[in-house]
């Protein structure tokens, strides 16, 4: 057969140079890595069996087989699993270059070490080439189930790789290391040695479902100064325990061996932040083992990122990603769920209507949440983490989990004015919270340093009354809600009128504002009448003690962002006047009310200009776009001009 000889893109070799040379420090688990695929092949073929009648494939004896050769200097780890076609290993193994290398070239060369660089290569699932670590040549040997012909790709990880078809190829995967030599002080191991192969799978993969097999070694081949190795052929002993970690006793299980088993589910590299044991017993019993990883993926916000928990039915492999067992806001969690009464053959359309599905998935989401929220005051640095991390994505959870709305609030942590750099939790706002004050503030914005210079914020911090600063876009979402917390409601400090204070201060307060509104009536009148395109109200503010006026929406309107942001995701959405406020103890607006007082009866252009310029600052200073900026530089010009 013809063999077909490529390059490495560019990104592809310079990936494939810095795994070889700089970033592993423990070159063991390229054998994990190498098992692992393996494993997920079988679970692979198992599932497809149930599925396809005709597939034709013997599933009758799944298992892995790890060779090795001394003299040849070889390791071979086999499969006969659901194989690769030859258009797949092109498409999987052929090639490490896509759209996201260059991101992650860059990013592995800013990790600080070498924890930070292997979580990186987890995240983009390259760990199949860890094997050019400790070896010259990789040949991966592989026939789909369900094919007559097999495929062998062949590279030196060097520039270029070979693919040519196959006529004989077993079915399943066999990938063999020609192995380098031996290097104690490069951490580079005998890995034709059975003692170390057997440390290595004991410690990574003695978990998983599917008998890892090796025969074993005579006493000369295993290096003892006498005897000889027996004649007759050795049968293969099955090295790994088997044992599904979540149906044996805590007690019975290290956090390492938990740590592994949560690295071969999710191709993650570094260990998981919690741990989470569920067995439930009665009418409907399953056991669940679910992780909550110690970062976010960088897909994760992405369209066709892969979620969801890894389902059994008594001990057999089901569905990788059964998205109906996990909400969508906690897409993040990886686990396994062992069901005893499910069918074999469920499908994700059965598993949507499941009864019992639906069960797990309230009693699996309500215990993470209840993980968090113990965390919180068990160990808050771990908590700081879990919400820098995926505090966006759980807040998603408010716009569809109505259910456990109350829950979500209650582990969620927000950026506030009482501390510059620690988040607070709705429980210590309201601790916080001066007397007489009713509600719960915020406002939201594109970041930080926007909110805290916004004009809405000044009667606030005059007051000295926190406010929460909420950056996330899907922030803008769910307030709208206007959802409670400890029977207090969540209050934009941008929408509707402010009133704060004491009782007595709010009624000298009252008393003022009535003597201003008649002092100011005529300008209010004049400016609603001439600004009716752009605003549906202008009216006294007291929310600001520096800036001359803001705008601020009507209390059950729709926010500009979320205007904005309907109409990005191809929802019309009417357009919504919104009120301009203005501050009579402000030098330029007690002047325009003397100035229209005295030249109001008439058609005044230089008035009318003002009042659109207080409108477009207005609308600038809360970071909105103007409907006519080239009017605005003109009229700006033109007053500038006159100062001088």
């Amino acid at each position: 057969m013809p063999t077909e000889t490529f390059e490495f893109q560019v990104e592809a070799r310079q990936l494939l140079q810095m795994m070889i040379h700089s970033i592993y420090s423990n070159k063991d688990v390229f054998l994990r890595e190498l098992v692992s695929n393996a494993s997920d092949a079988l679970d692979k073929l198992r599932l497809e069996a149930l599925r396809d009648d005709s597939l034709g494939a013997d599933v009758s004896d799944l298992h892995i087989d790890i060779e090795t050769d001394r003299q040849a200097r070889t390791l071979t780890v086999r499969d006969n699993g659901i194989g690769m076609s030859h258009d797949e290993v092109v498409q999987l193994i052929g090639t490490i270059a896509n759209s996201g290398t260059a991101t992650f070239l860059r990013e592995l060369r800013e990790a600080e070490d070498s924890a930070a660089a292997e979580g990186l290569i987890g995240q983009f699932g390259v760990g199949f080439y860890s094997s050019f670590m400790v070896a010259d040549e990789v040949t991966l040997l592989t026939r789909r189930a369900g094919e007559s012909q097999g495929t062998r790709w062949t590279s030196t990880g060097e520039g270029t790789y070979t693919i040519e078809s196959v006529d004989d190829a077993p079915q399943g995967t066999a990938v063999t290391l020609r192995l380098k030599p031996e290097d104690a002080d490069d951490r580079l191991y005998d890995y034709t040695s059975a003692w170390k192969i057997r440390e290595i799978v004991k410690r990574y993969s003695d978990f998983i479902t599917w008998p890892v097999r090796m025969v074993p070694e005579g006493a000369a081949a295993d290096g003892a100064d006498s005897g000889e190795a027996s004649d007759a052929p050795r049968e293969p002993e099955t090295i790994n325990s088997m044992k599904a970690l979540w149906a044996r006793s805590r007690d019975e299980v290290s956090d390492d061996e938990y740590h592994e088993l949560y690295k071969h589910i999710s191709h993650d590299w570094i260990a998981p932040l919690d741990t989470i044991r569920l067995q439930a017993e009665g009418t409907f019993e399953y056991q669940a083992l679910l992780f909550i990883p110690s970062h976010a993926p960088q897909d994760l916000f992405m369209q066709g990122y892969k979620r969801g928990i890894q389902l059994y039915v008594k001990r057999v492999f089901i569905m990788d990603d059964c998205e109906a067992l996990m909400p969508p806001y906690l897409r993040f969690v990886k686990g396994v769920v062992d069901a005893q009464d499910l069918s074999l053959n469920v499908s994700r359309e059965i598993l949507q209507q499941d009864r019992q599905i639906q069960l797990m998935h309230r009693r699996l989401a309500k215990k993470v949440l209840s993980t968090v929220k113990d965390m919180m005051s068990a160990d808050p640095e771990r908590y700081a983490t879990f919400w820098r991390e995926f505090g966006r994505v759980v807040k998603e959870g408010l716009l569809s989990d109505f259910e456990n709305r109350d829950a979500i609030l209650g582990v969620a942590s927000f950026a506030t004015t009482h501390d510059e750099d620690e988040p607070t939790t709705l429980r210590q706002y309201v601790e916080r919270m001066k007397d007489g004050q009713e509600h719960i503030y915020y406002l939201t914005g594109e970041s930080r340093q926007a909110i805290e210079n916004s004009p809405h914020m000044e009667a606030f911090r005059a007051k000295a009354i926190e406010v929460l600063l909420l950056t996330d876009p899907v922030d803008e979402v769910w307030v709208e809600a206007e959802p409670e917390f400890d029977g207090r409601k969540l209050r934009s400090v941008a929408k509707g009128e402010v009133d704060l204070g004491t009782e007595e201060e709010k009624k000298e307060a009252a008393t003022e504002r009535e003597n201003r509104q008649q002092e100011y009536a005529e300008l209010l009148t004049w400016m609603t009448a001439r600004l009716s395109e752009t605003v549906k109200e202008v009216r006294l503010s007291s929310r600001l003690t520096v800036s001359p006026a803001c705008i601020v929406s009507d209390t059950h309107d729709v926010t500009p962002a979320l205007e904005n942001m309907y109409r990005a995701m191809g929802q019309p959405v009417p357009h919504v006047k919104r009120i301009l406020e203005l501050n009579p103890g402000h030098p330029l607006v007690s002047g325009l009310n003397k100035a229209h007082a005295e030249r109001g009866g008439e058609s005044d252009t230089g008035l009318e200009e003002t009042a659109e310029l207080l409108h477009d600052l207005a609308l600038l200073a809360e970071g909105g776009e103007l409907g006519d900026p080239s009017r605005f530089v003109r009229l700006m010009a033109d007053r500038l001009e006159r100062t001088l």
